[in-house]
């Protein structure tokens, strides 16, 4: 009797167990179903807020295109602003300079600004023959209180270069009585228009490459003058025709680079470049934008190369 009831129990035990089992099954299976139902419901949903944003789009202006517009406003009165704050300043410069030099004897003719050349003029019939007369040119400050020396700029033509851009530029004449006359820009010079883009641009390229003539070597002149390449590159210039190469010199503290510095209307195209010490030469390039365009690239490269290039006696501008 004992073992036949305890074979009924296990029966029972084993009927409920797999009672057990299907509703766990079925639980499951619920579960599984929901989720599936659940995510279906989410992806419908998310397809109809990404529609609902879309037709949004279409039909509004965005806070963005608001954002756009405003700042296209405030950089046109930016502009506006610093056009009218240069007029002033150049109407500024004026009256200081007739009540300093009541005389007037010279001023600068020639746009003021990067791909230009400024040229001394007479402006009084008692002024003295300009190429009589001793010349030194200066950087000034847009402060005015530092004034710089452009070592071997003392023709009575000078042509700005890169690191004269937000400066003033002035020439001293030396009068053959003693006395002394100034004549200066009346604002700081212009960047030129476009040119740090294309300077941007041949720096993601990892150089350049310029067609040049050699008019001088070492101060003398080149009777036989003839198209050279003059490459920049980030370790290294190089100045060559064909397969004869005349320097190729990484940058250094002994290289020195700047805008040439002597008279006539090329001096806007004119380089000077000393390779090294003992080793320099006088260069023109077939345009102002690609003369100034290779001085900005070579002292970017040599910026990365932990050296400032400049021409004699230059103090680099702080951000060159």
């Amino acid at each position: 009797m004992v073992e036949e009831a305890r074979a009924v129990a296990h029966a029972e035990i084993e009927v409920a167990r797999l009672a057990a089992l299907r509703v766990e099954q079925a639980l499951e299976e619920q579960q599984k179903l929901c989720k599936s139902t659940e995510k279906q419901d989410f992806e419908e949903t998310r397809k109809e807020v990404q529609e609902a944003r879309r037709i949004k789009m279409l039909h509004e202006p965005s806070r963005v295109m608001d954002m756009e517009h405003e700042l296209e406003g405030l950089r046109l009165q930016l502009v506006a602003k610093s056009a009218e704050a240069s007029s002033l300043r150049k109407e500024l410069a004026i009256t200081r300079r007739h009540e300093q030099d009541k005389e007037h004897l010279y001023e600068l003719e020639g746009a003021e600004c990067l791909g230009s050349y400024l040229r001394i003029i007479s402006c009084s019939e008692t002024a003295p023959d300009i190429y009589k007369c001793s010349i030194q040119w200066y950087r000034i400050s847009l402060e005015g209180s530092k004034k710089e020396l452009i070592s071997g700029a003392t023709k009575a033509e000078y042509a700005p270069e890169p690191f004269d851009v937000g400066r003033f530029v002035q020439a001293e004449i030396h009068l053959s009585n003693g006395r002394k006359a100034i004549a200066s820009t009346t604002a700081p010079i212009d960047p030129a228009p476009g040119l740090g883009n294309y300077v941007e641009a041949l720096v993601g390229k990892a150089g350049a490459e310029f067609n040049v003539i050699i008019i001088q070597i070492n101060g003398d002149d080149v009777s036989t003058q003839s198209i050279h390449n003059f490459h920049v590159g980030k370790m290294r210039i190089k100045l060559r025709k064909g397969r004869s190469t005349k320097a190729k010199e990484a940058y250094s503290a002994s290289m020195q680079l700047c805008g040439a510095r002597g008279g006539g209307n090329a001096a806007a195209q004119g380089l000077f470049w000393q390779a090294k010490k003992g080793l320099s030469f006088l260069l023109v390039f077939e345009s102002e934008r690609e003369r100034n365009a290779a001085i900005m690239l070579a002292r970017r490269f040599a910026f990365d190369c932990n050296i400032m290039l400049a021409g004699p006696d230059d103090r680099a501008p702080l951000g060159t």
